[in-house]
């Protein structure tokens, strides 16, 4: 069984502009989330998507420089980009990670990689709210090329794998509880705007370890609040 991990990647932020790329701790956020990634267990390839506009260029051109494989395909159309991005690869599981998500959880990646090899349906179910910026999304390629060729709208096409919570009678599907040192969907660990990023650059520079595991990180920021408040008054973006 072949998983690989998809990390949808551009420039292009209406609240922070070229965050993919800005530093953070030693490095940048983009290595933060490659190299999270690369210690998911159970992963052969990982992937960055971009897009093709002139200015995701940049996200290429790093991906050269740090031997990352990467696709360019439509800004809008996620949903294909994922689908495209795949193809030559032919794999049974897309492992979806977003790139605003430098403190992504590769131990609960690495659980969700086990349960969907035991149980080989369509979809994982995360059955527990976390903290914005942790979780990874895995589903079938064939259902996400059923997505892709069918009936959708916008909003299926922007969030990739949108469909398959809308309407989740449509897949077979299996729930998995993460551990419950990550279960506290009141932290944002995400990074979407100025406060978000202050807020990663503290843990970043507190820890200096871009593969900290996230509990960790969790407790960091359960530990001192007036870190975890920097960001608590953002609003995510709604779905439309």
């Amino acid at each position: 069984m072949m998983v690989i991990t998809i990390i949808q990647a551009r420039v292009g932020s209406t609240r922070l502009p070229g965050k993919v790329l800005k530093p953070l701790g030693d490095t940048d956020v983009l290595s933060y989330v490659v190299d999270r990634c690369r210690k998911i267990e159970g992963v052969s390839e990982v992937i960055v998507a971009t897009s093709t506009l002139p200015q995701d260029s940049a996200i290429v051109n790093w991906c050269e420089q740090h031997q990352v494989a990467y696709f360019c395909g439509s800004e809008q159309n996620v949903l294909s980009r994922y689908v495209e991005a795949a193809e030559p690869y032919q794999p049974d599981y897309i492992m979806r990670v977003t790139s605003d998500c430098p403190f992504v959880d590769y131990e609960l990646a690495t659980d969700m990689v086990k349960a969907i090899k035991e149980n080989p349906v369509e979809i994982v179910d995360i059955t527990k709210p976390l903290p914005r910026g942790l979780a990874v999304e895995i589903i079938s390629y064939d259902a996400l090329k059923r997505i892709n060729n069918g009936k959708t709208e916008e909003r299926h096409r922007e969030h990739v794998t949108y469909y398959a919570y809308e309407y989740k009678n449509q897949f077979t599907r299996i729930s998995y509880e993460p551990s419950k040192l990550i279960q506290e969907p009141q932290l944002r660990i995400t990074l979407d705007t100025k406060d978000d990023y202050e807020l990663c650059q503290a843990v970043a520079n507190h820890f200096n370890n871009q593969y900290v595991s996230s509990a960790e990180v969790v407790r960091f920021l359960k530990d001192n609040t007036k870190i975890a408040e920097i960001n608590a008054h953002i609003e995510q973006k709604p779905v439309v």
